[in-house]
């Protein structure tokens, strides 16, 4: 696992909620035209049996049924919520939905991921324990033991060249996969990124969210994953979708390279003087 410092002394940290219980995790899943994944997606995050877990789906009007689907499912599941957009549109105006949604339900901590099954439910486990320890856990394709499987050799070194482009640019230099999709927050992280003045409305809001929090000096540690590229239903990627993301990255080098550093962590208190007689 990999790990980023920002400008501060390392806090242990645990996962257990400010009450002493255990974290209320969410999984957030923005879907378009997933009725083929998302009923056996659901039902092998619910197999973890993972206490006080939470789902929210953010369904962009799918016209494959997608949204119907999840409101059958959500009637007899009362850990399901279900979002539907009607007007807007985008990979990333979905995850701000869904992470706000979250965060209004008072989660602790906010895994997002893919309903295609290339992000796959085992490793959610792997994720809530090592944010016990760190801000930010992202699902890594390129560090040991991560793979990136069944996409082909075009697909894959597009990937390779992504993430060289990115880190180099926006100086993320200890995440490995800055693309990735597969990632948790915990809540201050996106109460602190100020997800209203994001400016991506697609799928390079994953860089903008990382590259915000990297300078913001939050902690990222990466896990290994393995990647598969979807078995059911259509991919969304294009070749306009990742120009843009290419073009979107020197944006936010421009934009906010400036962010300044600060101290996220809230301070100790001060002790009081000796009370007078």
């Amino acid at each position: 696992m990999n790990r980023i410092r920002g400008r501060r002394k390392a806090v242990k940290k645990t996962a257990k909620a400010p009450g002493g219980s255990r974290p209320l995790v969410f999984v957030m899943i923005p879907t378009y035209n997933e009725k083929k994944n998302i009923v056996r997606l659901i039902t092998e995050i619910e197999a973890l049996a993972i206490p006080r877990l939470q789902l929210v789906v953010v369904d962009d009007a799918s016209p494959d049924g997608t949204g119907q689907e999840l409101d059958r499912l959500a009637r007899s599941r009362p850990h399901l919520h279900v979002v539907h957009r009607r007007e807007e549109r985008g990979r990333g105006t979905a995850g701000i939905a869904g992470f706000k949604y979250a965060l209004n339900k008072k989660a602790d901590m906010i895994i997002e991921m893919d309903a295609d099954f290339s992000h796959h439910p085992r490793h959610i486990p792997e994720f809530i324990r090592t944010a016990r320890d760190c801000d930010i856990v992202v699902g890594s394709r390129f560090v040991p033991g991560g793979k990136d499987l069944e996409r082909g050799f075009i697909r894959h070194t597009i990937t390779r060249l992504a993430n060289f482009y990115i880190r180099r640019v926006l100086k993320i230099v200890d995440v490995h996969d800055c693309t990735s999709g597969y990632r948790l927050f915990r809540r201050r992280v996106l109460e602190t990124v100020k997800m209203d003045n994001t400016v991506s409305l697609g799928p390079s809001i994953v860089q903008e969210l990382l590259y915000k929090a990297v300078l913001l000096g939050f902690e990222v540690r990466e896990i290994p994953i393995v990647f598969v590229d979807r078995k059911q239903g259509k991919s969304t990627f294009s070749w306009r979708i990742m120009v843009q993301s290419f073009l979107m990255t020197a944006i936010l080098k421009f934009l906010f390279s400036n962010l300044r550093r600060v101290e996220i962590h809230d301070k100790k208190p001060k002790k009081s003087g000796a009370r007078r007689s």
